[in-house]
């Protein structure tokens, strides 16, 4: 670190400790003082703007006023200073300068967030879902687990996912997320490991974000995921709720139950539970027997979106639809803003994209960015002009075809296989492409007038 960078980091350690001060004590009437003094931090105006208006839409926006007010007072404190340092400080900042060298000196990207999947077992038989086939054996070795997040560290990635599988199935990683206590963990969970020691860890670590799935209410969530799902899961909101640990819930949305998590009672249960955001991803026709008849229909995926964007402007409560909010970050950013590292330690783009050229190992995980696979998708992307056609298997089908061939990565798992060289499967593919086109464009004219994030989509 040369001596402007070792200035520059000072300064911004000052900043930052003032926003931690404004956070340990009444933190609700500091907003204003907050905002203004995060602007302290960066030079860049695409930034500034987006603080700007995160800041005017809380002022001006009654909603998300109370949202915000709501998270500071009712989270815990040290949760709180946490996810402002590991995440917005360190993840972004900080780290953001570690990222950009590998841009400038190799045009080698490193993306922001490493999702992993250190084991697949689980205790559950969710309905497209085979993580109840896999055994201890399987798992990633601890220290092989430790080693990738350590590299992911070095790189500049601050905010690890952790998915599985069941992430508390293992309990060791509450170990590592007290070791690595400058990075945010997010564990993809059931919630029916979160016991009352296992929250108070939560709480005493304070770099952990829950995010908890449920697949709508008690019917749809057991009818899924197994009788006495949905009580278990309720019952863990209320673990971390009354500890004001921050956490969020994660919902597959089906053609099945996409009226009830996306209804009015439903989000206001989990806002009264605690929740602080919701994830909506797409039902996808991954694995070894993928299921077509629960994917959304065309009509149901823009519902989808144009909900997510009705709740988060009317309620005070945080929603991300994965696909139908693309536009915002520029369109696909699998391999270019995040990855996945599953189970068998392959390295791939995205945790509905099972294919690889780099297995972990005995290998550093920065060969994966320097890989011809990673860089050869950044390339490509956006993948479509309309940005709510993102994605490589459902939206622009013949893409992860051409860039496997052409990069020479390989399936990780049966259902990869069929999307490359079943015939059959990739039609099926081809109509839910087709079907969902001309409402895409529609809704992109609509929605979004044609312009989506052409910064983050040229990566």
């Amino acid at each position: 670190m040369n001596i402007k960078e070792t200035i520059e980091k000072g300064a911004k350690a000052k900043v930052i400790d003032t926003i931690v001060e404004y956070l340990e004590k009444d933190p609700e009437k500091n907003v204003d003082k907050i905002f203004s003094t995060i602007k302290k931090l960066t030079k860049d105006q695409h930034q500034l703007d987006q603080i700007d208006f995160v800041y005017n839409y809380y002022k001006e926006n009654p909603a998300t006023y109370e949202f915000i007010q709501n998270i500071l007072k009712t989270t815990d404190t040290k949760c709180l200073k946490k996810f402002f340092v590991n995440y917005f400080a360190n993840a972004n900042w900080y780290a953001g300068q570690k990222r950009a060298k590998y841009m400038e000196q190799e045009n080698t990207k490193i993306p922001f967030v490493m999702l992993m999947s250190p084991s697949m077992r689980c205790p559950l038989h969710c309905k497209g879902c085979y993580a109840s086939s896999y055994s201890k054996k399987d798992d990633i070795p601890r220290e092989e687990v430790e080693r990738i997040i350590s590299e992911a560290r070095d790189l500049g990635i601050y905010w690890i996912i952790v998915l599985g599988g069941e992430p508390f199935v293992n309990n060791y990683l509450l170990d590592i997320y007290d070791k690595y206590n400058d990075m945010m963990f997010t564990p993809f969970t059931s919630g029916v490991f979160i016991t009352e020691e296992v929250a108070d860890r939560l709480k005493e670590s304070g770099n952990v974000f829950p995010m908890l799935s449920v697949e709508g209410f008690e019917e749809d969530t057991d009818s899924r995921r197994g009788e006495g799902t949905f009580k278990k899961v309720m019952h863990a909101m209320d673990l971390l709720h009354e500890r004001g640990i921050l956490y969020g819930v994660s919902t597959a949305v089906t053609r099945v139950n996409i009226n009830d998590v996306l209804s009015d009672k439903f989000t206001d249960m989990l806002i009264e539970k605690g929740s602080k955001m919701s994830w909506y991803f797409l039902f996808m026709p991954v694995g070894a027997k993928p299921e077509f008849d629960l994917m959304l229909t065309a009509e149901q995926r823009v519902f989808l979106g144009n909900r997510t964007r009705e709740i988060r402007k009317d309620k005070p409560y945080f929603t991300i639809d994965f696909f139908n909010d693309a536009p915002f970050v520029g369109g696909c950013i699998a391999g270019k803003y995040y990855f996945h590292v599953n189970s068998k330690e392959d390295v791939e783009p995205c945790i509905f994209s099972h294919f690889s050229t780099v297995n972990l190992k005995g290998r550093p995980l920065l060969d994966a960015f320097r890989d011809p696979f990673f860089k050869e998708l950044r390339a490509r992307q956006p993948y479509n002009t309309n940005m709510l056609r993102p994605c490589m298997m459902i939206d622009n089908t013949n893409v992860i075809r051409e860039v496997c061939k052409k990069t020479g990565a390989k399936p990780t798992d049966e259902g990869g296989e069929a999307m490359l060289y079943n015939e059959e499967f990739h039609e099926k593919l081809n109509k839910v492409a087709n079907d969902f086109a001309p409402l895409a464009e529609k809704e992109w004219k609509r929605v979004f007038n044609e312009k989506g994030n052409n910064k983050f989509s040229r990566g």
